[in-house]
């Protein structure tokens, strides 16, 4: 009986120590995802103000059209 569970003790502790890498793994991959996730967001917003004021810029007509397209593909 001792010896049952003394194995069973060992198999526990391993299964243990997996789910401990496992934890640690998914919650790296956790903060990578974030960190992705922050990026592409201030990218859409920078993406998103310069196309609001390129049509700014078209519906006030301060420039043509042909200039405000080159101007903003020069900041891509």
């Amino acid at each position: 009986m001792k010896e049952k569970l003394q194995q069973r003790l060992q198999s526990l502790k391993a299964e243990y120590e997996v789910g401990q890498k496992m934890l640690v793994e998914l919650e790296a991959k956790q903060t990578n995802l974030r960190e992705t996730l922050l990026r592409i967001s201030g990218a859409i917003q920078i993406i998103e103000e310069t196309l609001g004021e390129a049509t700014e810029t078209v519906e006030n007509n301060t420039h043509p059209p042909e200039e405000v397209s080159a101007e903003v593909l020069k900041s891509e």
